[in-house]
């Protein structure tokens, strides 16, 4: 995962030859991304119900026979590439990716506000054996309702953004969903009705996927198309690199508060990350306008 991901955002936009689409594109590939979290554990379910687990992997498997002739059948134009011949060229690289990354201030506020939303904003995934068993005193299937709901919020989110036309304003977007994240999360700490929970991480797995493609759509229209594979390394970084800290975050604080207290907490941080990305929104906003 940590291969493919870098790779596979940054494909999105070689298959697209006007770059005016290039948000469509994006925001299309998070549609995908989403409807495969819906589909795939019901898929398995169905599966391990009917025919057992063993057929549940073998259906993985031959998953990505598919993806990989797809892969095959693309053409992409040829381009210019700088051949690196040792590790110190790879290195080196690296350096200039992340020089330039701390520079761009756009794209270094941006990356932040994504670590701090894979630090606290996520932590509720974490958490969701523990409210399903013992606050919202539910069972396996409680479990899988709240694990079907922020993936179906996400899905009606990328619908939204794949229609959308350009950038402009999405930074403002980033700062709206942070903020309801933030609510989100402290709202399904305090609920006791599983009908409740499960709406409220519709609304929490919307304005994630919000946060999340209206980021990536804003870098990969900002970025120099040399540096494009090495920022979206830290993006998928960002993301991905900080969820296992914000898991071990949210079950410490569970451990010593309670689960309800630890989401109040990484919620509470979600909101005062947005109250912060909201003082870079002039100099992120003149770089949109350019």
């Amino acid at each position: 995962k940590g291969l493919d991901m870098p790779v596979r955002h940054t494909i999105v936009t070689e298959t697209v030859d006007d770059r005016a689409d290039w948000s469509n594109a994006i925001a299309l590939n998070s549609v995908m991304l989403s409807s495969s979290l819906v589909l795939g554990p019901a898929m398995g379910g169905i599966l391990i119900a009917t025919l057992g687990v063993k057929y549940c992997f073998l259906y993985d498997t031959l998953s990505y026979i598919p993806a990989i002739f797809t892969l095959l059948a693309m053409r992409l134009k040829v381009r210019s590439m700088q051949t690196l011949t040792s590790l110190s060229d790879t290195l080196q690289k690296l350096r200039e990716g992340f020089e330039y990354v701390s520079k761009f201030q756009p794209i270094r506020a941006i990356l932040l506000i994504l670590a701090l939303q894979g630090l606290v904003g996520m932590s509720h995934i974490a958490l969701m054996p523990v409210f399903a068993a013992k606050i919202l005193n539910g069972d396996a299937t409680t479990m899988a309702q709240l694990s079907t709901s922020a993936p179906i919020g996400s899905l009606f989110a990328c619908l939204y953004l794949s229609v959308r036309r350009g950038i402009a304003g999405l930074e403002r977007l980033i700062v709206v969903a942070q903020v309801l994240i933030g609510i989100s999360l402290i709202s399904f700490s305090l609920s006791r009705q599983v009908g409740l929970s499960i709406i409220i991480l519709v609304f929490t797995g919307c304005f994630s996927i919000l946060l999340i493609t209206s980021s990536n759509m804003i870098i990969q229209t900002l970025v120099a198309e040399d540096k494009r594979g090495r920022v979206m390394s830290f993006y998928a970084l960002a993301m991905v690199g900080m969820m296992p800290f914000g898991n071990l975050l949210a079950g410490t604080l569970a451990q010593n508060f309670g689960a309800t207290n630890a989401l109040i907490v990484c919620g509470s941080l979600s909101t005062l990350g947005a109250l912060w990305f909201s003082t870079q929104l002039p100099a992120v906003r003149r770089w949109i306008d350019r």
